[in-house]
């Protein structure tokens, strides 16, 4: 990948190009005006990429768009940005065959990214055409659906050597102007103050400690700067939990922003009272500092934030006709702009209220049967976090969300509210928070002390309840939409790394890390591999890397989930239960509390490891080809629990992860298959021949291919003499391996029944050509070989259209050993012949298939000529070192892999002492 980076550059056009373009094709929501003033408005930076036509770049690109965007500050468009490059540069690399160039351009209105490829021919209907770019479900025209979806426009260009897809994405509208302003009044009815009004700017580093300490504040509390600074805030601060805030100091100097009143201890030991603003800033080495400016409460109207004016609503309610918003007054302003935080400001508000000392806020699930807790105060929040209670808990209205409820004692109806079960809290108030009459939430304050609460304070709750409930449902629908953009890239990314690799291992890898830690913190993948098998613990990941072994033993003494192959996630138990006893055993024994010998030899896991595994775990099955293949299990630490979102993205991962691990099981098998039947067809082994050495290298050509076309074979006939053969059968691949092992066994078989070499082939030649459509040419180099007592052999040699056999005798020559003659599967009668070669002592007769000869280079191929001139310098050499260095020959002769089976046998015969 090559990448480019010029910020700041002048306006020109997005892709420069020589060649002349060609008509373009535009489509989008906006006008052509509104396209050409896009084009023309002023570009502030760009960058660029180039990524190779192979599929890693469909991922390193959406890395590089993610980076890109989030450097140029336009982190709310950078999910639709990555998800829409990836489609296109999808279609570049993978369908089109070519490379991608990438360029993003910003500008004021937005950022325009562009991704060419060189296959112009692959035209793009437009989207107004009648031309149908297909389902959504299908592979081709997805891309361009979701530039028509998500794209603010976006269009096609064609030149005659590229094609450019281009779409804009334009910012989200941002308040321009005055954010708040007050009227225009008497000199009497302004703010007073003391004087000249002092600020006092404070900096707090990460550690709560001041680092900064201006003239203004010297002035105000007497410290100078070496007084304080390098002490934690907390020495001086007097604070008193300000109603409404339910914060700490140490807490507030880490929230982004916060506004409100405490004191300030002197010099003399006073407290002076004070308003602050805080502001949470970084600098360039990304150090957080918390900015605190304070002044005199009295003053506070130089530092507080006026309460905003509803839009469109001028009729005012207060003095002067200033009208308030009820939910600004209940929350406070300005309101947290997250989900989180505001339902977190929303159950301290309700809270303190009505003088609880707990609250809490739960969420309906889409149907409305359940709710899920997602902010509390006064309550062990870790452990309630996302659990689930449903809508209906009784019979009656006290049972049901749906409508306000009171408990005046929570012990005389155990179990009323489960939320608060074991909390301690025994009067509650609840009510239902509604958006145009659906149930979406529920409120709750609760106390430790009995009968707190009446109606009163029920239509009290109610009434802040339906002032917050649009503005919770729109931050949750908010919330919604950025997790389905973020599970859409993941789901992406994930699909794009398990079509990566058809490796069983490498498979139930991927799908654990993937997970981890992004939807839960362990997992474990069950593979089953039949319907009569059980299944089996075979990947287990914990995001803590020294828990795994524990995890591993934990799980390995428990029964496994059962293959139940109903869609969705079910709850499984058993992991959190063992480990809780495993817990309880530990803990006896460090207690130095006997216990029975059966229980002491059970699970011998940690503290550490039971408090991994003691929270909710799920269960999903990986069903493929509608067969349970496997389970896939997420597991959360203690107390906690999945949210609904989470479940439903691990069971969109857990579909595509089963068909990915089925797919690799299939491909394993049928690799393993094709091996063992191509061994098959190898020679079990090579004999000893007494007097002369032999030595074969064999290289079948493709990828899991251990035999092809070429081969080979020497075995004994009758005391004394050998056969041996080597061939090359037209083509390569599983075809040409049939009759390789049709050639070889025959041969044998021939051979023992007392033919010579021409009766052997001819009979050959006739069993080839009765396999009709299925029949292959053949070439064959056959012989058989007489070891002598002078130290010599005798052989006798048919070469039916095979390359000629070569001799290299002692003093370097090299000559043929053989006459050529009519190859195999041709014609129906052969007439053959035999010839007799003697090889003397030192002398070495080699064999070989045309993959050798046709080594090509280019134009260049090595042929016989260069055979023979490579065999001329192995004078002297054994009949190993001989079929080495033309191997070696053969393979630098080339840069590529080779094409065509290779296969070369050498016999030297080294006489009566060997050299």
């Amino acid at each position: 990948m090559t990448t480019g980076l010029h910020p700041g550059a002048a306006p020109q056009e997005p892709r420069p190009t020589d060649d002349q373009p060609l008509p373009r094709q535009e489509v989008g929501r906006g006008s052509s005006h509104d396209e050409n003033r896009t084009r023309s408005s002023v570009i502030t930076a760009r960058a660029a990429a180039s990524f190779d036509p192979v599929s890693r770049s469909v991922a390193t690109a959406r890395s590089f768009v993610r980076d890109t965007l989030h450097g140029w500050g336009f982190a709310e468009i950078v999910d639709d940005a990555v998800v829409l490059t990836s489609e296109l540069v999808t279609n570049a690399v993978v369908h089109a065959g070519t490379s991608a160039d990438v360029l993003c351009l910003r500008s004021e209105d937005g950022v325009r990214i562009e991704v060419a490829d060189r296959y112009p021919e692959r035209e793009i209907p437009l989207q107004a055409s009648p031309v149908n770019m297909g389902s959504p479900d299908r592979e081709g025209g997805r891309g361009l659906q979701l530039c028509a979806a998500m794209a603010g426009r976006w269009g096609v260009e064609y030149t005659p050597t590229h094609k450019q897809v281009w779409f804009q994405l334009d910012l989200p509208d941002r308040p321009v102007g005055t954010r708040t302003a007050g009227p225009s009044l008497p000199a009497d009815l302004l703010p007073l103050a003391d004087g000249r009004v002092r600020v006092a700017v404070v900096q707090i580093d990460r550690t709560g400690a001041i680092n900064a300490w201006n003239e203004d504040a010297e002035e105000l509390f007497g410290y100078a700067p070496d007084q304080v600074i390098g002490k934690p805030l907390t020495d001086l601060a007097a604070w008193p939990h300000t109603p409404g805030t339910s914060t700490g100091v140490a807490e507030a100097l880490q929230l982004s922003r916060w506004e409100g009143s405490y004191g300030i201890r002197d010099a003399g030991g006073r407290v002076t009272p004070v308003y602050a603003s805080h502001l949470r800033v970084r600098d360039t080495a990304g150090e957080p500092s918390t900015v605190c400016l304070l002044v005199r409460d009295h003053e506070r109207a130089v530092l507080q934030t006026p309460i905003r004016v509803p839009t469109g609503d001028s009729s005012g309610s207060g003095e002067g006709g200033q009208a308030t918003d009820p939910f600004e007054v209940f929350i406070g302003s300005p309101a947290p702009d997250d989900l989180d935080g505001l339902l977190q400001r929303t159950v301290e508000r309700a809270r303190d209220m009505l003088d609880g000392d707990s609250a809490f806020l739960l969420l309906a699930t889409d149907d409305e049967t359940e709710l899920e807790v997602r902010a509390s105060t006064g309550l062990p929040s870790a452990r309630q976090r996302f659990a689930r209670v449903p809508v209906e808990a009784g019979p009656g209205r006290y049972g049901s969300a749906r409508m306000p409820a009171v408990h005046d004692d929570l012990a005389a109806v155990p179990g009323a509210v489960p939320l608060l079960s074991g909390t301690g809290m025994r009067s509650v108030v609840t009510v239902p928070l509604k958006v145009e009459g659906r149930l979406t939430g529920s409120l709750g304050v609760a106390a430790e002390a009995a009968s707190r609460y009446s109606n009163e304070e029920a239509l009290r709750l109610q009434f802040a309840a339906d002032r917050i409930a649009l503005a919770v449902e729109s931050a949750r629908l908010g919330e919604l939409e950025r997790l389905r953009r973020g599970s859409l890239s993941f789901l992406v990314e994930a699909s794009d790394l398990l079509a990566g690799t058809l490796d069983r291992d490498q498979t139930l890898a991927l799908m654990a890390q993937m997970t981890i830690p992004t939807l839960a913190t362990w997992c474990a993948v069950y593979t089953i591999a039949d319907q009569a098998s059980d299944p089996y613990l075979s990947y287990v990941l914990h995001e803590d890397e020294d828990l795994i072994d524990g995890l591993k033993a934990l799980l390995s003494k428990i029964a496994p989930p059962e293959p139940i192959p109903t869609p969705g996630a079910r709850v499984w138990t058993a992991p959190a239960e063992a480990a809780h006893r495993a817990a309880l055993r530990t803990s006896m024994r460090s207690l130095g509390l006997g216990e029975p010998a059966t229980v002491s030899s059970g699970i011998g896991t940690t503290l550490a490891t039971a408090s991994a595994v003691g929270g909710e775990t799920v269960v999903l099955p990986l069903v493929a080809r509608n067969r349970v293949i496997g389970m896939l299990t997420l597991g959360k630490p203690t107390d906690e629990h999945f949210r609904q979102e989470i479940l439903e993205l691990a069971e969109d991962l857990s579909r595509r992860a089963a068909l990915a691990l089925d797919n690799a099981r299939l491909y394993s098998e049928r690799v393993a298959i094709s091996q063992s039947l191509q061994r098959s067809l190898l020679p079990p082994e090579l004999p000893d021949i007494e007097g002369v050495e032999v030595e074969v290298i064999y290289r079948a050509a493709g990828e899991g291919n251990e035999v092809g076309g070429d081969f080979y074979d020497l075995f004994p006939i009758r005391d004394g003499a050998y056969g041996f053969a080597i061939g090359d059968v037209c083509g390569t691949g599983p075809e040409a391996a049939a009759v390789t092992g049709l050639a070889r066994h025959a041969l044998r078989l021939l051979a023992r029944e007392g033919y010579g070499g021409p009766a052997v082939l001819e009979r050959l030649n006739s069993a080839i050509i009765d396999e009709g459509a299925r029949s292959r040419f053949l070439t064959l180099l056959y012989g058989e070989l007489w070891p002598q007592e002078d130290g010599s052999a005798v052989l006798k040699v048919v070469c039916a259209g095979h390359p000629l056999p070569l001799r290299l005798r002692q003093d370097g020559t090299v000559e043929p050993a053989a006459e050529p003659q009519p190859l195999l599967g041709v014609m129906e009668d052969l007439e053959l012949y035999e010839q007799t070669v003697t090889l003397d002592p030192g002398d070495v007769l080699l064999c070989v298939t045309d993959g050798v000869t046709e080594r090509r280079e280019g134009t260049r191929m090595l042929g016989d000529d260069g055979l023979t001139e490579v065999l001329t310098t192995c004078t002297g050499l054994t009949a190993g070192a001989v079929a080495a260095r033309v191997m070696r020959a053969v393979e630098r002769f080339a840069s590529d892999a080779p094409s065509d089976d290779m296969a070369i046998l050498a016999m030297r015969v080294p006489g009566l002492h060997k050299d």
